[in-house]
C-alpha cells in the first residue's frame, strides 16, 4: 500500500476533524510562488494534534515537510511525494507576564512584533518586516538590522524525534547564524515564549516604521521572493559580490537577480523552481570564478 493511502486510513481514524488536502499546489504556500503539488497537505488545529501527526510520520517512516509561511523554501516543479504539515493554525498569541509573550509557531513575525508594540514590549522591531512565521524564525534564527531571534527567546516548545514534546531552553536551542538545533532534522517548533523589554509603544512604532522604510527603499518587495538568497559570507556581503560580478538584472526564465538588491532573486512572473535553481547555480559559479568566494544558499530546496 502506498504510504499516502495508509496515511488517509490512519488519519481518518485518529484525527477525524483533520482536513486532508490531496495534491495541493506548493506554489500557494511559498513566498516565491513556485512548486508543484505535494502528495498530502494538512493543517493541524492545535499543538498536540500537530505533535501527534509528526510522531505518526516518524513512526511510519513517511517523507515529511513541516512548514509555516514558506518564506525560505523552494519546492520542486514536479511536486513533492511528502506529507506537508502546515502550522498556520498554531496561531495562539498572548501576553503571559510583565515581559513575556507566548506565541504559536504559525504566528507571523509581522503579527507578533505588532502585538509586542501594542503591549509596550520592545526587542522585536527587527522582525516586523521579515516575511516568515515564528516557527521558521526560530528554526533559522532569523534576523535583520542587528537583531535576531536568539536575543528575544526565553524557551521553545518543540516536537523532537524520539523525544516527543519537549521544552528547550535558549542554550539547548543552539542558535547561531541561520542555525538552530532543528537544522537538518525532522524536529519542529510548536510554540515559543519571548522575553522582551518594557518600552514606549510610540517609540517602538517609530523604530518599526524606520525599518519598514529602509526595507521598502532597498528590497524588491513588489515581486515574489524568498528574501536574501545567500548567507552572508565572512568579510563580504552577498549582494555586493553579485553586483560586483555584473549579475544585477540577470535572468533565467522568470527568475531574475533583482535590479534593486542583488542579494534577492525575484519571480518576475511565471518562474519555475528550475529557473530559480539554475540562476542560483549561475550566480555561485560566476561569483566563485571572479572572486574566489563560495556563496552558500540560505533558501532551502525540497526535496
Amino acid at each position: 500500500m502506498p504510504w499516502f493511502d495508509r496515511f488517509d486510513t490512519l488519519a481518518a481514524a485518529r484525527f477525524p476533524e483533520l482536513e486532508i488536502l490531496r495534491e495541493e499546489p506548493m506554489e500557494k504556500h511559498t513566498t516565491f510562488r513556485v512548486g508543484g503539488p505535494v502528495r498530502r497537505f494538512v493543517r493541524p488545529g492545535d499543538l498536540r494534534t500537530c505533535a501527534a501527526l509528526l510522531a505518526l510520520a516518524e513512526e511510519e517512516g513517511w517523507p515529511l515537510l513541516t512548514l509555516g509561511s514558506g518564506s525560505n523554501l523552494l519546492a520542486a516543479d514536479e511536486g513533492l511525494d511528502m506529507l506537508a504539515v502546515h502550522t498556520a493554525k498554531l496561531d495562539g498569541l498572548e501576553r503571559t507576564g510583565e515581559r513575556t509573550i507566548r506565541a504559536g509557531a504559525g504566528v507571523s513575525l509581522a503579527r507578533l512584533s505588532a502585538f509586542a508594540q501594542r503591549e509596550g514590549l520592545a526587542g522585536l522591531e527587527f522582525a516586523h518586516g521579515i516575511p516568515g512565521s515564528l516557527g521558521g524564525g526560530v528554526y533559522m534564527n532569523a534576523g535583520a538590522y542587528g537583531g535576531e531571534m536568539k536575543q528575544v527567546l526565553s524557551f521553545v516548545t518543540a516536537w523532537l524525534p524520539g523525544a516527543g514534546i519537549r521544552q528547550l531552553s535558549l542554550e539547548e536551542l543552539d542558535l547561531g547564524y541561520r542555525h538552530s538545533v532543528f537544522s537538518g532534522t525532522r524536529g519542529a517548533v510548536l510554540e515559543a515564549e519571548l522575553l522582551l523589554e518594557p518600552g514606549s509603544p510610540e517609540a517602538i512604532q517609530v523604530r518599526m516604521a524606520d525599518f519598514d522604510r529602509r526595507r521598502r527603499e532597498k528590497q524588491p518587495l513588489e515581486y515574489p521572493s524568498a528574501g536574501s538568497v545567500f548567507k552572508r559570507p565572512e568579510g563580504h556581503f552577498a549582494g555586493g559580490l553579485i553586483e560586483q560580478c555584473g549579475l544585477k538584472g540577470f535572468r533565467i526564465g522568470g527568475a531574475q537577480v533583482s535590479e534593486k538588491h542583488a542579494g534577492f532573486i525575484v519571480n518576475t512572473g511565471g518562474a519555475a523552481c528550475a529557473d530559480v535553481l539554475a540562476l542560483i547555480a549561475h550566480i555561485r559559479k560566476t561569483v566563485y570564478d571572479q572572486t574566489g568566494v563560495n556563496l552558500e544558499p540560505e533558501v532551502k530546496t525540497v526535496p
